[in-house]
């Protein structure tokens, strides 16, 4: 790129110059302007729209700062006042204050925005990015004195130039798009500095991941466009002008960078992803993003202050999940040698035809118990070591003799989950798994006496929410807590995936004050079965008659109520409004807390009917009742 690449653009004379004036992310100018008035009064313009532009940077990661150290110290401090209060301490007027601004936020914030632009995504996360992208917008353009210059070329009479503030501009948000890369990175990090001080896992970054990198390639592409228009048609004489520019070695990798930016764009994009499927995206996202910030230091080495964070984040990010697994992978085998393995995992196959087959894994593993509601990536070595995927352990965790059971549950539908199922289909009983974890945020806090629970799942989604409730049954029970669980299943006999879980639910639920009800939308509806329940079996409930409905294999005591027609051609769903509602009616006293995992469908109706169950002026009156709290599997907290 060369020490003063602006040199090339016969701006300024640095041979002549006395003085070379530092600006920080720029080239030095040089003084005094020896050039026309009229190319002097760009340069000031340009310097001083650049310093302004990282001034305008710094309040930007001042500002995000800021909030950080803000948002660590509330959690803090609501972490302290949560260990110092129990169930009989009456809240503070701070406490209350808090609680109520929570639910007023949630009863507006909660619901899915614009689904058709941002998908399943909650109010509070687009506002936060209108927020972000309102402030790039505004300091695009202040403080750049828009002008036009036509000054003369030196050695050609009758030619001009025609310089505009067109070229500060596209400096201006070339500089804003650097600054967004440290952000971008570490929003994408699975190991995130973010969850450290927020509390909230890395998952809840993905969507300002996203699009935080749609806006760096609209801003990329319009300071590419905007240089270009300068240097391919105002400045002359052309073609000689245009060729010159683009021979420039900063210029050529300013074009590689674009090329690696429009790659990284199409290749995120829905139907980019589709294209190549998801681990190849994800595999090409992560190489294509570092060579692109590798592009970027070619192109404007000035602002590596922004690049040079980029990759130590990023190379923090791979260095920490390759020791997690390794220390977590680090055991004795039979003859007591220390070493890294895989551990085995028992398999047991569910066979479905229509659906794909459903595999259940038990491992036994020696480690620390992780929390309830954190995740883990497994790897099937049998099927590729390139690849893994995020499952939720079933269980609660609890240590017998050093090890812990995790017992997964999913469903092959492709991929290596798929190889995995023909392993299953052709006797294979055990697999060896590699994973890294835990991540995630701990529900545990949401577990106090004084909570009531729901918890809503929809097919293997009743992995996230069964370790709630069997966390809940370790611990003494809570006369003034109510828990209910809703399991909403394609078919009777799927109760069969976690039949021993349940089993010890419902020996147990008198005791911790819990209601099951499980719906199977797919089995014809008999006559015989839940004649005095509405169709959308609002009233079944786990002390319902086994002559109700249809006993799951499981036992008893918990009935499965089938939604579908005597036909079985039309597929129901049970009212969630209706079930939700009926719960709170239900509950004594004290805040509720419901826990969500299933179809996308399902998570954004229960947030919009969570969001109407809240009132920040009930709570704040004294009424807990309306302060109805929502997690779902992606571990956003509300």
């Amino acid at each position: 790129m060369g020490k003063f690449p602006l040199a090339a653009r016969h701006i300024q004379n640095y041979s002549a110059a006395t003085t070379l004036e530092p600006h920080w992310g720029y080239a030095d100018r040089a003084l005094p302007c020896t050039s026309d008035a009229g190319s002097c009064a760009y340069l000031d313009v340009d310097y001083a729209a650049h310093d302004r532009g990282m001034l305008y940077t710094g309040i930007l990661w001042s500002t995000i700062g800021g909030i950080l150290l803000i948002w660590a110290c509330l959690n803090q401090f609501r972490s302290s006042r949560a260990t110092g209060m129990d169930s009989s301490t009456k809240m503070s007027r701070i406490e209350r204050a808090r609680r109520s601004f929570a639910a007023f936020s949630r009863s507006y914030l909660l619901p899915d925005a614009m689904r058709l632009i941002f998908g399943r995504t909650t109010r509070l996360q687009v506002l936060i990015l209108v927020a972000l992208a309102g402030y790039l917008l505004i300091f695009s353009f202040v403080g750049i004195v828009y002008n036009i210059w036509v000054t003369p070329v030196s050695g050609m009479p009758g030619v001009h130039n025609t310089r505009t503030s067109l070229g500060p501009w596209a400096d201006r948000i070339g500089v804003l798009a650097f600054a967004l890369l440290p952000l971008s990175v570490m929003l994408s990090s699975r190991e995130s500095f973010l969850s450290l001080i927020t509390g909230l896992p890395y998952q809840s970054f993905n969507f300002l991941h996203r699009w935080l990198g749609y806006i760096i390639f609209v801003q990329a592409s319009l300071h590419t466009i905007g240089w270009c228009v300068v240097e391919l048609r105002l400045y002359q004489p052309q073609p000689s002008v245009g060729i010159a520019f683009i021979k420039q070695t900063y210029i050529v990798w300013g074009i590689v960078a674009m090329i690696l930016l429009l790659l990284l764009f199409a290749l995120s994009t829905p139907w980019g992803i589709k294209l190549t499927g998801y681990e190849t995206f994800r595999k090409l996202h992560y190489i294509l993003a570092m060579v692109f910030i590798g592009a970027c230091w070619g192109h404007w080495e000035q602002l590596k202050c922004f690049l040079l964070p980029s990759l130590i984040f990023w190379f923090l990010d791979r260095g920490a999940r390759i020791c997690r697994t390794a220390l977590l992978h680090y055991q004795p085998d039979q003859a007591g040698v220390m070493g890294c393995r895989p551990a085995e995992a028992t398999i047991t196959r569910f066979p479905d035809s229509n659906n794909g087959d459903v595999l259940r894994l038990d491992i036994d593993h020696i480690q620390d118990p992780w929390a309830v509601g954190q995740h883990y990536y497994l790897c099937f070595p049998k099927g590729s070591i390139w690849q893994s995927h995020p499952f939720t352990p079933l269980n609660a965790p609890v240590v017998t003799k050093g090890k812990v059971r995790h017992s997964y549950i999913l469903r092959a539908k492709g991929g290596e989950t798929k190889k995995l199922a023909s392993l299953a289909a052709n006797g294979v009983s055990s697999t060896p798994v590699i994973f890294t974890g835990a991540y995630g945020e701990a529900t545990t806090e949401h577990l106090t006496p004084d909570t009531n629970i729901l918890c809503v799942a929809g097919g293997t989604g009743i992995t996230y929410v069964l370790p709630v409730l069997l966390e809940c049954l370790q611990h003494r029970p809570s006369p003034n807590r109510t828990m209910e669980l809703i399991w909403v299943i394609r078919h009777a006999q799927d109760i069969a995936w976690v039949k021993d879980e349940l089993d010890l639910l419902q020996r147990g639920q008198n005791g911790l004050n819990l209601k099951i009800r499980i719906f199977a939308t797919r089995d014809p509806h008999t006559p015989q079965s839940s004649p005095a329940m509405d169709e959308k079996g609002a009233q079944l409930s786990a002390s319902a008659s086994p002559s109700s409905a249809v006993p799951c294999p499981c036992g008893k005591d918990a009935p499965v109520q089938k939604l579908n027609d005597s036909s079985g051609s039309h597929s129901k769903h049970p009212d969630l409004q209706k079930l939700v509602s009926a719960f709170l009616d239900e509950t004594v006293q004290g805040p509720t807390t419901v826990f969500s995992s299933g179809p996308g469908g399902m998570v954004s109706e229960l947030r919009s009917i969570v969001a109407t169950c809240n009132s920040g002026s009930r709570v704040w009156a004294g009424n807990e009742r309306f302060d109805v709290r929502f997690m779902c599997d992606d571990r956003l907290e509300w």
